[in-house]
């Protein structure tokens, strides 16, 4: 399929933040986005690229009353020699196919997710920092489009790709954060969506982040739906405990999100030489190694963070330092070697990067 370019006016142009160290992360974005449309049994069809605007929607899209959405998340990198780089973007595509499927959404070929990516990336290739740490965030998108009032799949969708640059996720940046554990409510459970990267579940998450954000913690360390006792993620990312010389993460069960970061922090953990468990993990387990000192080390894995150290949390109104509360030694040599890797300050040993053409 073939890939129409309608580019901004150079007089339209939005003005690049000067400061890329401190940009709001998805705050700002670039001037063109990608779109392409499916009309049932026509499939995909109209790639173009377009500049950044307004969508058009019909009141009664589906998206809108039944929740048929599903996104992505994925960075560029400008390596010191001026290069970009995407970290795993294959890996992107074919989750976001997954998701599809999970939510009788149509798949969509990787090849052209790829090629819409880095065509995009092309045209607006000077929004992309170059600053370390500084990347530019790629938001993959797809929604039902279809005119219609009853609960049934949608026969047309849009799957539309937005960019920006962005620092540090969090405003700590790479100091540690407080997690909040919640018992009364539930992200998702297995059999659910909790799987697939759908709206939903981030929906379904907000509440309960509010009500920890009011209480002084950054994140909710959400517990398994049925028994509430085993730990799943944190909201926006999977997490990972370091239990003497043992790196324990939960299992993918179909409950949590299956992760790059933390599939990247599995295999490099691996390569060099920690034991690393896919296993289940209950919270009585975890405040339990926080108490003695077993537990030496709390973190979070995800794209937009990358590694996010955990300095205490608070369960049942006790609060559990982890360590001595501050940026433990695995967190942060796992940290340095995938932004080495992302920026080509490391061997890429895995394959993991991939070179845009610009």
């Amino acid at each position: 399929m073939e890939i129409s370019v309608h580019l901004l006016d150079a007089s339209k142009k939005h003005a690049k933040p000067s400061d890329e160290k401190n940009l709001v992360f998805g705050r700002v974005f670039t001037d063109h986005m990608f779109l392409v449309d499916f009309k049932g049994q026509n499939g995909w069809q109209d790639a173009r690229i377009v500049p950044y605007g307004p969508l058009e929607l019909d009141p009664a899209a589906m998206v809108l009353h039944y929740g048929q959405g599903i996104f992505e998340g994925l960075k560029a990198y400008r390596r010191a020699n001026g290069e970009i780089w995407l970290f795993r973007p294959r890996q992107n595509c074919e989750r976001l196919n997954r998701s599809a499927k999970r939510m009788c959404m149509p798949e969509i070929d990787v090849s052209l997710q790829l090629r819409a990516i880095e065509k995009l990336i092309a045209i607006d290739k000077d929004w992309v920092p170059h600053s370390l740490g500084s990347s530019l965030y790629i938001r993959p998108t797809m929604i039902a489009t279809e005119p219609h009032i009853g609960v049934r799949p949608s026969a047309e969708y849009m799957y539309y790709v937005i960019t920006g640059p962005v620092a540090a996720y969090y405003a700590e940046g790479f100091n540690p954060v407080k997690i909040y554990v919640d018992e009364q409510y539930v992200r998702t459970v297995r059999g659910g969506p909790g799987d697939a990267k759908t709206m939903a579940n981030y929906a379904s998450s907000l509440f309960a982040a509010e009500l920890a954000k009011e209480k002084g913690y950054t994140q909710v360390l959400w517990l398994d739906g049925v028994e509430r006792r085993y730990v799943d993620e944190v909201g926006t990312s999977n997490i990972f405990f370091r239990i003497g010389d043992e790196l324990v993460t939960p299992p993918l069960q179909g409950s949590i999100l299956p992760g790059i970061t933390r599939d990247s922090v599995i295999q490099l953990a691996r390569h060099r030489g920690i034991k690393v468990s896919e296993r289940r993990i209950t919270i009585e387990e975890v405040i339990e190694k926080a108490g003695s000192g077993e537990l030496k080390e709390m973190f979070a894995s995800g794209t937009a963070a990358v590694i996010s150290p955990v300095g205490e949390i608070c369960y049942r109104d006790k609060i559990s330092r982890i360590g001595d509360g501050g940026v433990g030694e695995w967190a942060l040599k796992l940290y340095d070697e995938i932004l080495g890797i992302q920026y080509g300050e490391r061997e890429d040993i895995f394959g993991w990067t991939r070179r845009l053409d610009v």
